[in-house]
């Protein structure tokens, strides 16, 4: 990988690509520490142990913890993008209709994100100030009042929708998924407090009886997060290779390639997706934490959203694994694969063309996914678990989800290094 990002300098266009994203990362860093005016950050401290804090503080790269300008982070608007995506399933009609009319319905559907990530972002800005506000002692809000919790909302919603185009900049002009690489940057920013967090832990204050016993738990953590990485890596690189066979004879074509389908198909969306969608209902809830805080409706919605406790972590885990199916068919979409296939005159060999084709297709998936989302669940919930059982940090806990995200963009940005580059040696031997 770094010999690609090495060569990838090399390349001037690519090096520009790679430039401006740096630049737009460097911008949300800065954003990341502008605390919103009115407020005292310093309170939310307190709010360490709080799971929705905790996962909020990590996806927007402590930006929760700052109450800064892009303290929602995307999350808004990576919600808005499942509920837009599940709409098209033929359960609104015009979506529908949109999703096959190309580019043109892909903007309309795009404006229909943007208008629901703004009401999103909002309700999600209000919830976490209010409810934050009554868990902290003394609250964290200096004036609270209707205007207060409005201003702050519009700044906060202001921010994620900010963010937003910053992240569509990344995707049209420089190296990624925009939306991808800001969590990204948000996670890998955290890691030095983390460290940090950990050596205060087992390291600070520790009487010398327990100091080995410090050393051992660091070193089982080093060993995990070493075979997580490259179990996770392998995974996401393993690839079922389906053969294909050409009726049409072309000068210097193949006869013969293959068609490759990844066992996680979905890559590391279903982890974005889960973790958004536990979120978005947790922090709305923060609205009635005061005047329902007690009440069986709000305790029983309260454990299902919070993804720390045995009912959140297993419905997070589920989320992941249905994720994961849904996401795989939407990038490999069977039928247009089968459809693509015919038209270029190719075909599975003992596979009828057509519909044939798009069954086989879709049970082959429907099997790598079963093994792909599997996978994804256990990495994500085993952390959770480790941290009940062992009363580890909270960090800790969202251990497998921030792993998952970085090697995943990670691997999916080299492959897309290696791809513009592979595409510019053949354009210029045809220049040649």
């Amino acid at each position: 990988m770094l010999k690609i990002v090495k060569d990838a300098f090399k390349v001037k266009d690519i090096r520009n690509k790679i430039f401006f994203t740096l630049l737009i990362l460097l911008a949300f860093r800065i954003g990341a520490h502008v605390t919103v005016p009115g407020v005292d950050a310093k309170k939310l401290a307190s709010l360490a142990d709080n799971s929705l804090f905790t996962m909020l503080n990590t996806v927007s790269g402590s930006s929760m913890e700052n109450f800064s300008l892009f303290a929602l982070g995307v999350s808004p608007y990576i919600t808005s993008s499942i509920v837009i995506q599940l709409l098209q399933m033929d359960i609104v009609p015009k979506f529908v209709e949109w999703s096959k009319q190309g580019e043109v319905g892909r903007k309309k559907l795009n404006q229909a994100t943007r208008y629901l990530t703004l009401f999103l972002a909002f309700v999600q800005s209000i919830g976490i100030t209010v409810g934050f506000n009554t868990y902290v002692s003394a609250g964290f809000v200096k004036n609270p009042n209707l205007v207060t919790y409005i201003s702050v909302g519009i700044i906060l919603t202001a921010g994620t929708m900010l963010l937003t185009w910053m992240g569509e900049q990344i995707t049209e002009k420089g190296i990624g998924n925009g939306v991808s690489m800001v969590i990204f940057a948000g996670i890998i920013s955290r890691l030095p407090s983390g460290i940090k967090q950990v050596y205060e832990t087992y390291f600070v204050r520790i009487d010398q009886a327990d100091l080995w016993k410090s050393i051992l738990v660091v070193l089982v953590l080093i060993i995990a997060i070493l075979v997580i990485v490259t179990v996770v890596t392998y995974v996401q690189q393993a690839e079922r290779k389906i053969p294909i066979q050409y009726t049409k004879r072309v000068a210097g074509a193949p006869q013969s390639s293959y068609l490759p389908l990844k066992v996680n198909a979905a890559g590391v969306i279903p982890v974005i997706f889960a973790s958004s969608l536990i979120s978005t209902p947790s922090a709305i809830l923060q609205i009635f934490s005061n005047a329902h805080g007690t009440e069986g409706w709000y305790v029983i919605l309260s454990k299902i959203f919070n993804y720390s406790t045995l009912l959140g972590g297993s419905i997070y885990a589920i989320l992941i694994v249905a994720f994961t199916f849904f996401y795989a068919f939407v990038q490999v979409n069977p039928e247009k694969v089968a459809e693509n296939l015919q038209k270029q005159g190719s075909y599975i060999p003992s596979v009828r063309p057509g519909k044939g084709t798009e069954d086989y297709i879709s049970s082959l998936l429907l099997r790598l996914s079963t093994v792909g989302s599997i996978f994804l669940g256990l990495i994500a919930i085993l952390p959770i678990i480790a941290q009940n059982v062992w009363d580890l940090p909270k960090s800790i806990g969202l251990g497998g989800t921030s792993l998952l995200i970085v090697i995943g963009v990670a691997l999916e940005t080299a492959k897309q290094l290696e791809g513009l580059m592979m595409k510019r040696q053949y354009t210029g031997f045809i220049k040649k």
